[in-house]
């Protein structure tokens, strides 16, 4: 969310979603589109599946926005959505691994800096891997709690206010 943007703006647009106004779902997913996919990528350590995955964050959000009721900040709701739907989708894989690796083997690489030197980015290519990987291990209440804190800026309360045992 922009710092220019009230913080009962997403609160209003849930409102008027629930009251039938569709266009106000554009207004949410414009402010945290982005957010709610870059969480996702760090879950999953998927870039394609978090796109899917956070367009599917904001079906279920459309979906139940006549039961929304503002107890817990909506940036503790929006994202316990998603995280369900990435916890979800790392069970997916785990019970389906061919098609996990069918799905991992067809996607594109992403591209080196063009502006760092080759050595520079190497190394940070290795911390990158490294550093993603040592969140992939992590259970996935933690990983969730490690990134919604680091990524989102959530404090440890909104974490806790959100989370939902599986």
């Amino acid at each position: 969310m922009s710092d220019s943007t009230p913080p009962d703006a997403d609160i209003l647009a849930m409102q008027r979603l629930a009251a039938g106004d569709d266009l106000a779902l554009n207004e949410i997913m414009q402010r945290w589109r982005d957010k709610v996919a870059a969480f996702l990528k760090h879950m999953t350590g998927d870039p394609d599946a978090a796109v899917d995955l956070a367009q599917e964050t904001f079906v279920r959000l459309y979906q139940h926005c006549g039961s929304y009721s503002p107890t817990a900040a909506f940036p503790t709701y929006l994202f316990r959505i998603a995280a369900n739907l990435g916890r979800n989708h790392h069970r997916w894989r785990r019970h389906h691994p061919t098609a996990a690796l069918e799905a991992e083997e067809g996607a594109g690489s992403e591209t080196p800096d063009q502006h760092a030197a080759p050595d520079a980015d190497m190394d940070n290519g290795e911390r990158l891997h490294a550093t993603e990987a040592a969140i992939a291990a992590l259970p996935p209440d933690l990983r969730e709690a490690m990134l919604l804190f680091t990524y989102e800026e959530m404090s440890y309360a909104q974490i806790a206010e959100g989370a939902s045992p599986e």
